[in-house]
Order: C-alpha cells, then structure tokens, then sequence
C-alpha cells in the first residue's frame, strides 16, 4: 500500500516536466504580485486530488474501509475536497472576482449541509471553560459556513512562497498522525505531500489556489469529523490556537486593507512571508521562520499552557514582530 503511493508520485517526480506539458496549466509571472521568473506549474491540487482518490480506492480494495471518514463522511470529504479544488482551479485559470469566488465556496458549502447534515457541530467545547455550548438550527449551519470561509481565505493568502503551506499543512496532519486519528490515510497523504514539497520547493510546481481550497476542506472537514466522533480529540480552542498565526495574519491583512481604502480581497506584498523575506532576503530561511511562527504556539499548548494565554500571548508577539519587521521599508 505505502510502495504503490511512493512509487505513484515517484513517477510523477520523474516524469513531471512530460505530465505538466500535456497539462498545459501554469502560472505565468506577471512582475507585479508573481514575481517568479518564469511559467509554473499549477497541477500541485490536482496531483493531491488524485492521491486521496487513490488513497481511498487502495484501502476499499483492501478491505481496509475501516481506517476511512464513515462511508457518508466519505462522500461528503470526496465531495467538498473535489468542488472545493476545482473552485480554485477555476479562479488559476481565469482569475475569476475574489467575491464571486467567495459566493461559489458559500454555494458549495449550502448544497453540502443540505445533502450532508452530518457536516454539521451542535456543540462546542472550550478546553478552559467547564461549560459546553450548544448550536442550534440556523447557528450550526451559520458557524460551518463561516468557518470554513475563514479557512480557505486564511490558507489562500498563507500560500504566498514555496513551502510554506505545504509545510504548514504537512504539520498539522502530523498532529492528526499523532492523537491517531486516521493515521493510515494521513500517512500515505503525506507520501505526496512530501514529494510535492520537493517540485514547489524546485519551483516546478504551485499548489495554486485549488490546492489550497484543496488542503482547507483536508483540513476542515478533519477537524469537524474527529471533533464529533472521537474521544481524544481537539477542542475548539485547541484548533484556533494551531490554526491561529494564518488566521490572525489574514485579519490583519483584511482590516489594513479596509483602513487604506483598497480592496479586502485584492493581494498585496504585505503577508507574514512578504515583510520577513523583506528582513531576511533569503526565501528558505523564510520559510523556516513563518512555519516556526505558526508551530510555536501549538508547541506552548501542548507544554500545557492554557490556550487562553498561548492565544493572547501569541496574537501580542505575532503584531510586536510584524511591527518590528514593517519598519523596514518596501525595496
């Protein structure tokens, strides 16, 4: 099982300059917020795609039905994933309006709460809080879709320099590995993350933004399915602290964009990664330092600091570094 997904990207790393000719989907440098110097690959979404379709195909064929989502789980992940990936596929191919994008996520995630209910959190628990907080019809719903609408705008502008989302995302996956939660599928999703990680860090591939619509609803979906069914399981607040430097930098991008009179979806060279390679002018060290940022705060959680602290102390840290590292002009 692990062999035939090793060997599967493998020929995929080998040949990926005949796969990505036939393909024809790349990412032309534009020298303005796409400063690469020349045309990229964009088929890093599609390739995880395939691996989770073929993850899943592997282990039915095995009998191994069992280390999966539940068979309606599993229709709804392979659904959303899906719809999900060929959404940003269609906003790398034709740069479709940030907004109109936004309202084709809201659509899909309408129709999946319809034909799947079991998306759906009708409580929430707070690790430091000794209360449980129940949603009820339309709040359940209301939290999905703006939850994951936050996601996928927070992964999106998290993917702004090779590495770095899928670095991040390799990360918490390894945590899902770690509370044994699906650690088969993870394992095996990993095998192409990894070789992935290798053409994006060659600069041969982007994940673009169907990968990383792609990698929100992997993640997503994962924490509302092992939030629901298992005991050992992270806690709302436990999931806001590993997912909180992407989603506070997005925040920030949203309200300096709104206070500066410009579009809040229109990209600008002011992320995380952008005012650190600015300071460090070395785009691997860059990396190293942004996906540190985000880890170190699941790091504190799990030395048993409160999360209330970690997520203050940490949101105070995160602004005193970016007001620290801004004070070096743009070049």
């Amino acid at each position: 099982m692990i062999l035939t997904l090793l060997l599967f990207n493998l020929l995929i790393y080998l040949k990926f300059e005949t796969i990505t000719n036939k393909f024809n989907f790349f990412d032309k440098p534009d020298g303005k917020l796409k400063k690469h110097s020349q045309p990229v690959s964009l088929i890093g979404g599609l390739i995880i795609l395939i691996n989770i379709y073929l993850i899943v195909f592997i282990l039915n064929l095995l009998g191994l039905e069992s280390l999966l989502f539940e068979k309606k789980y599993l229709f709804l992940f392979l659904f959303l994933t899906t719809l999900f990936y060929m959404i940003g596929a269609l906003d790398d191919l034709k740069n479709i309006n940030p907004k109109n994008k936004l309202l084709l996520v809201f659509i899909v995630l309408v129709i999946s709460i319809f034909f799947f209910p079991e998306i759906k959190i009708e409580e929430i628990k707070i690790s430091f809080l000794p209360k449980t907080y129940y949603f009820k019809f339309p709040y359940t719903q209301i939290f999905i879709i703006f939850s994951f609408l936050l996601l996928v705008n927070a992964m999106n502008m998290f993917d702004g320099t090779n590495l770095q989302l899928i670095s991040y995302s390799t990360f918490v996956i390894i945590l899902f590995i770690l509370k044994g939660f699906m650690p088969i599928f993870f394992i095996l999703l990993t095998i192409c993350l990894i070789m992935l990680g290798i053409l994006n860090f060659r600069n041969k591939v982007f994940l673009g933004d169907g990968g990383s619509n792609l990698l929100s609803a992997v993640l997503g979906l994962t924490f509302i399915y092992q939030y629901k069914k298992f005991n050992n399981i992270f806690l709302g607040d436990e999931v806001f602290v590993i997912l909180l430097i992407p989603a506070i930098d997005m925040l920030r991008l949203f309200f300096m964009r709104l206070i500066n009179k410009s579009n809040p979806f229109k990209g600008d060279l002011n992320h995380l990664h952008h005012i650190v390679n600015r300071f460090i002018k070395d785009k691997t060290l860059t990396v190293i330092i942004t996906v540190s940022i985000c880890i170190v705060p699941t790091i504190f959680m799990y030395l048993n600091i409160k999360t209330y602290i970690v997520l203050i102390g940490c949101s105070i840290l995160y602004f005193i570094l970016i007001n620290l590292l801004s004070r070096k002009k743009y070049l």
